[in-house]
């Protein structure tokens, strides 16, 4: 219900004064059926069934507005609660005013305005508040007196004052404690909004400083070509030096390309720019892609989906990230890397399994953040994982790292199909 209702806090605070309406309004008239069959008052009947019906018909138009688009305001929450403020005093003014044991009810709406509203409009609530009490005490219809049962008055009466602290108690107390809730969800949606804004900003200065080193490293990386060709042609009789020369020339080509293809993609506006690929087809190419870069890393391959195999997204930001996650496993590793994928006609599920010795408490709760590495120096930068959760995560995906109970760590990750 009200699934297009904002998220603000006080428009959850109007969704929860509905509510509470409800229930005041049940409870009166459960109250006028008790006091009619049992008590046998005789009370302005006919006035009190209009103030509840015209506090119904208010309710009516509440929930008409809460499907509304619009935001709650400070002063629409104020009126609502000042309506509720004039019906429980029209009530109590047909009904014995202040000697009404509900008299206490007065406090509801002064504590949600308190909770839920800045200070001037709590002051002002207390005012009124305040007022209408006196107000009651001078003025009203008093309830009939039987002085033949002013006992049993007078234990109504008790009853009754132990009955509204006892609702009393129990709304304040519902009312604050979703109120705190909803500040805390606030809090962690700015925090999460900060912390979103900062890693945008990190990502940006990254790009910023890749175009830059693209630029610089094409250079030596043309020297490297030419002067491994020559070495290549100079040793043609030693095979084993030929095998290392092409390994190197492999890699420096591999380097190329991905600089190319970076500032190709420099100004793409669109992440989710990209072809698409069979799953099947997508981790076939990149593991093919993997074994260029990391020819000594030994590995192990399962796949499991039903066939044919659904579209996914191939982009450059996918594709690096995938690779940026596999270099980490390979460098945990200490023989073999175990590499499982899933998919159904919803997700990509990914596992890259190490046997390395897994994830130490401090690296798990710092694990992704920009330049943190457990390598040597100089020998990691501390931004793959970053950006591979960063980019995943701008996918719709998500990337999880966590220890095996057999020792060696596991990074599972997870993306979209689309077709």
């Amino acid at each position: 219900m009200f699934s297009d209702l904002s998220k603000s806090p006080l428009s959850k605070n109007l969704q929860r004064l509905f509510w509470l309406r409800n229930i005041a309004i049940l409870a009166q008239c459960l109250t006028f059926s008790l006091v009619y069959t049992i008590i046998d008052l005789d009370i302005p009947w006919t006035e009190m069934i209009i103030v509840v019906i015209l506090l119904s018909a208010l309710n009516l138009l509440t929930w008409i507005r809460l499907y509304q688009n619009w935001p709650v305001s400070n002063i629409e929450f104020f009126a609502q609660l000042l309506i509720d403020v004039f019906a429980l005093s029209a009530l109590l003014y047909f009904s014995g005013g202040s000697t009404n044991p509900f008299i206490s009810l007065y406090l509801l709406p002064l504590t949600i305005a308190a909770a839920a509203l800045p200070w001037r409009y709590t002051w002002v609530m207390a005012i009124i508040t305040i007022g209408c009490y006196t107000l009651l005490l001078f003025n009203y219809v008093p309830l009939p007196h039987d002085h033949s049962k002013h006992l049993i008055e007078f234990n109504l009466h008790v009853s009754g004052m132990w009955l509204a602290f006892v609702l009393s108690t129990v709304i304040i107390a519902w009312f604050v404690v979703k109120m705190s809730i909803s500040i805390r969800e606030r809090d962690h949606d700015l925090a999460l909004a900060r912390e979103h804004a900062l890693r945008n900003e990190q990502i940006i200065a990254l790009g910023t400083l890749a175009a830059g080193a693209a630029h610089e490293l094409g250079t030596p990386l043309s020297t490297m070509a030419v002067i491994t060709g020559e070495l290549q042609k100079d040793h043609i009789n030693d095979s084993e030096f030929q095998n290392n020369i092409r390994i190197l020339r492999d890699q420096i080509a591999h380097c190329k390309q991905t600089l190319t293809q970076l500032l190709a993609k420099a100004g793409q506006t669109r992440v989710e720019g990209g072809t698409q690929l069979p799953v099947d087809e997508f981790i076939f190419s990149l593991l093919e892609k993997w074994k260029l870069i990391r020819p000594t890393v030994q590995f192990t391959y399962k796949s499991d989906g039903p066939l044919p195999s659904p579209k996914i997204m191939d982009n450059q930001l996918v594709s690096q990230s995938i690779l940026n996650l596999l270099n980490n496993a390979a460098d945990a590793s200490s023989k073999c890397i175990e590499i499982k994928s899933r998919w159904d006609h919803k997700n990509l599920h990914l596992e890259i399994i190490d046997d390395g010795e897994g994830l130490s408490d401090a690296v798990t709760q710092r694990a992704g953040e920009a330049f943190f590495t457990t390598k040597a120096p100089g020998q990691g930068f501390g931004i793959g994982l970053f950006l591979a959760n960063a980019n995943i995560e701008r996918l719709g995906g998500s990337v999880h790292l966590f220890n095996l109970e057999d020792g060696g760590a596991c990074t599972q990750v997870t993306l979209p199909i689309i077709g």
